[in-house]
């Protein structure tokens, strides 16, 4: 078996654009006709230049290559250039590349990807949504609000919202935007609010839902500390990128001087960045993104290497359902696994891009038991909703 042709798509996702404005993603195709779906991830540059770089690396590594040895083409693709180097921007294409082969591969053998990385571990995989905004929100004339996660009154009516759908988690970043001149010190008015903020959604949900603090590395050090102090009392679940990722050692300061367990990775690509979370003793949660971090393979050690240190993986999602499908693989098959992220409960668009959409129950995703990811691409839907604008950035001045 060999890997013969490569075709792509960049699929605007219409608003409000949960999981981000576009998704991008690739198809690789044998020479006896199965075809594997993979996705790209967070390539900081304009989408038609991620397909070019998608197309430069399978055309000169991937075809003619046997889908079946993805370790050494890994290996392969890691190291072109003299690099050998987690570069955020190889790792992601290598990623769609891996998991597009890892579909193929459970395709072939008639078996799911989590029966060929140790079987079904978990029935049912437990997630959790970010607070998205109902149609037509308005936040509080006056108040302090930057969006619904800063809103001490439109946080906690939406938290009430996804416990009443059946969630037992939700994630909201009671901080506020972040900036490109990050990590700042929070003003004393920033910080009550978050803890206000916090105070509410708890009230709001009472025990029925983990609150996951989401913070996106807007704190230095001293001030994430700060925080956290504040927002003990209110028991979350996980503080996630208190500081930004690129210094591990100031990350696991604040692990050092707070109860609440820290979480990190989805800036993170491959197994050389996330053990330096456990050798400092940063982190008590991963969260590998597979369209990022290097792909299945990759997630999976990294999750081994975690459960040698107790250490739980919450797979991280904000993009297309490839990467979703992906996840849901490797959280079936890990012990260690804590918690799925979901975009809300995986309807609208992000289910009419799937021939049959992610299964979600309760609270809970159920895995497929179908060949390879368990996902179809609907590819008349993907080449039907082209994106045509610029690099999605969510950083702001």
């Amino acid at each position: 078996m060999k890997i013969v042709d490569l075709k792509t798509y960049v699929v605007a996702n219409p608003p409000p654009h949960h999981g981000g404005p576009y998704f991008i993603f690739l198809k690789l195709t044998t020479d006896d006709g199965i075809e594997g779906i993979g996705e790209v991830y967070g390539v900081p540059f304009s989408p038609d230049k991620v397909t070019q770089l998608i197309e430069d690396i399978v055309e000169r590594y991937v075809v003619g290559w046997n889908p079946f040895q993805t370790e050494k083409l890994w290996r392969t693709i890691y190291s072109s250039g003299y690099s050998q180097h987690p570069d955020l921007t190889l790792v992601a294409v290598l990623s769609g590349i891996e998991i597009a082969c890892w579909d193929i591969v459970g395709k072939a053998l008639g078996q799911p990807i989590y029966n060929l990385l140790g079987g079904q571990v978990h029935e049912k995989l437990r997630s959790y949504t970010y607070l998205y905004a109902a149609p037509q929100t308005e936040l509080q004339e006056g108040s302090r609000a930057t969006s619904i996660h800063t809103d001490p009154v439109a946080a906690p009516e939406r938290a009430a919202y996804y416990a009443e759908q059946g969630f037992t988690a939700v994630k909201f970043d009671p901080v506020g935007r972040m900036s490109a001149l990050d990590p700042r010190q929070l003003s004393l008015e920033v910080l009550e609010n978050a803890e206000l903020v916090t105070k509410n959604v708890r009230e709001a949900v009472g025990s029925k839902c983990d609150l996951l603090i989401g913070t996106h590395g807007q704190m230095t050090t001293s001030s994430a500390i700060r925080l956290a102090k504040r927002l003990e009392q209110f028991d979350p679940l996980w503080f996630e990128e208190p500081v930004p990722p690129e210094n591990r050692s100031e990350m696991a300061r604040v692990a050092q001087f707070t109860s609440i367990p820290i979480a990190s990775g989805e800036r993170l690509a491959t197994k050389y960045e996330y053990v330096e979370l456990l050798e400092r003793q940063a982190a008590a949660i991963l969260q590998p993104a597979l369209a990022r971090m290097g792909g299945i393979m990759e997630a999976k050690k990294v999750a081994g290497m975690a459960e040698a240190h107790y250490v739980q993986i919450a797979p991280h999602l904000y993009c297309g359902p490839i990467e979703a499908a992906a996840n849901i693989q490797l959280g079936t098959c890990s012990p260690n696994f804590l918690i799925q992220e979901s975009i809300e409960t995986f309807g609208g668009f992000y289910a009419e891009l799937l021939k049959e959409p992610i299964k979600w129950e309760d609270g809970y995703i159920i895995p497929p038991d179908k060949p390879g990811l368990g996902v179809e691409l609907d590819e008349e839907v993907a080449a039907g909703n082209p994106y045509q604008g610029a690099a999605f950035s969510p950083v702001v001045d």
